[in-house]
């Protein structure tokens, strides 16, 4: 099993044969850096596998772009509302790299999760990781020093730092980027 299939299998808990399944009813797509699968106030009801590359879902709020979460090799993403609701998406979701997704639409989706109890359970802790990764990220905006959550991002994604604009991890981590400039000097002073 390749290496994002792996990651795939452990992160929602899948057996190997069903990922295989799963990844037969899938078509393989590239995309380039900035390329969306969906942009806000558009439907894409899709579900995607990150093969290869790092996502960005974000949106803009008054001129502001909030970013909301990055997911890389072996993560799902997808727009929640257009998915959920039939309605359009509400945050934009950005290629960060050259990037390669596996893609299956909403109907294919529910007729392979249809086919077994083994696939039902996944559809459901498919969401349950949803429910998760939002919490998590709300939690994270309530840490008490913005160092604390910059330290948790690079031990957590070390890779986001190479690929992702420092504008939007800052915004991420709930901080302006001459919030996240200060922290990353002063992290790299203390080194030795």
């Amino acid at each position: 099993m390749t290496s994002f299939l792996e990651k795939f299998s452990h992160k929602y808990n899948l057996p190997q044969a069903a990922c295989e399944r799963l990844l037969g009813r899938m078509a393989r797509l590239s995309f380039r850096k900035g390329d969306c699968v969906v942009r806000q106030g558009e439907r894409n009801a899709d579900l995607y596998l990150v093969s290869r590359g790092i996502w960005l879902g974000h949106y803009l709020h008054n001129g502001a772009d909030i970013s909301l979460w990055f997911a890389g090799e072996g993560e799902a993403i997808f727009s929640t509302r257009s998915y959920v609701a039939d309605r359009p998406s509400q945050i934009t979701i950005e290629a960060m790299c050259d990037a390669e997704l596996y893609a299956i639409s909403r109907a294919d989706l529910e007729d392979f999760f249809g086919g077994s109890v083994e696939a039902a359970n996944f559809g459901r802790r498919l969401f349950e990781e949803q429910f998760l990764d939002l919490e998590n990220w709300l939690l994270a905006g309530g840490a008490p020093r913005a160092e604390e959550r910059y330290r948790t991002l690079l031990e957590e994604n070390p890779e986001l730092l190479r690929i992702v604009p420092l504008k939007h991890i800052a915004s991420y981590l709930w901080i302006t980027p001459q919030s996240l400039s200060r922290i990353r000097a002063r992290i790299n002073r203390k080194k030795p």
